[in-house]
């Protein structure tokens, strides 16, 4: 080919390369930039995951020692269903407002009010559940089953207590917050975190007395 031929031929546009080799510069990344999850939505769900695995190594011996010639079930705390229905229904009043809410700021305050004061009942009718159990005798020792139940139940009341220190904090920062949409914002977390101690104490009543 002669250079008069060469000189002819068309010429192909030059197209930015980034550092990675991908066309359009921006550090070489073939996507566009994604926002970063924030931190306290990171951190909520490794606290899930951390719970979760603690309370499948709790199910593991509960299930392995269960089989036992010595394995008796107690009796039902009549109190139980009184907890149960009262951590639902908090758990509903925050759903509820985080899905309406956000129309008034009033609306998210009371509402986290609302599912923290019943989060406090819940609490409150456990301890009262633990002393109707310990009146008829049935302590830590009795029993295994006794004593599962007052560890398994135990342990969620004490996440359950720091669920509801983190819904206490929620509800003094929406009384800052300058919007109802700020307020909801930093009340997601807890309500994510809320929302799974509900699930999970469905889950302990379900192995503790249905299976």
């Amino acid at each position: 080919m002669s250079p008069r031929t060469l000189e002819a031929s068309p010429r192909l546009p030059d197209i930015p390369v980034g550092s990675g080799g991908f066309p359009g510069g921006g550090g070489g990344a073939p996507f566009p930039d994604r926002p970063a999850a924030p931190p306290a939505t990171i951190a909520v769900w490794l606290l899930v995951a951390s719970v979760t695995i603690l309370f499948a190594a709790f199910t593991s011996t509960y299930l392995a020692r269960r089989g036992e010639a010595d394995w008796i079930v107690g009796p039902l705390p009549s109190l139980l269903y009184a907890s149960t229905g009262v951590l639902l229904l908090s758990s509903g009043v925050l759903e509820a407002t985080r899905r309406t809410g956000g129309r008034s700021l009033e609306g998210v305050r009371a509402g986290l009010v609302a599912a923290a004061a019943l989060g406090a009942g819940f609490l409150a009718i456990q301890l009262a559940a633990w002393r109707q159990l310990a009146a008829l005798g049935i302590f830590l020792a009795s029993n295994p089953h006794s004593a599962f139940f007052y560890l398994l139940t135990g342990a969620h009341a004490l996440h359950v207590t720091g669920g509801l220190a983190w819904l206490a904090y929620a509800a003094a920062r929406a009384r800052r917050a300058p919007t109802a949409a700020a307020a909801l914002a930093g009340a997601g977390p807890a309500a994510t975190f809320w929302h799974f101690l509900g699930g999970l104490w469905l889950y302990l009543f379900v192995i503790l007395f249905a299976l």
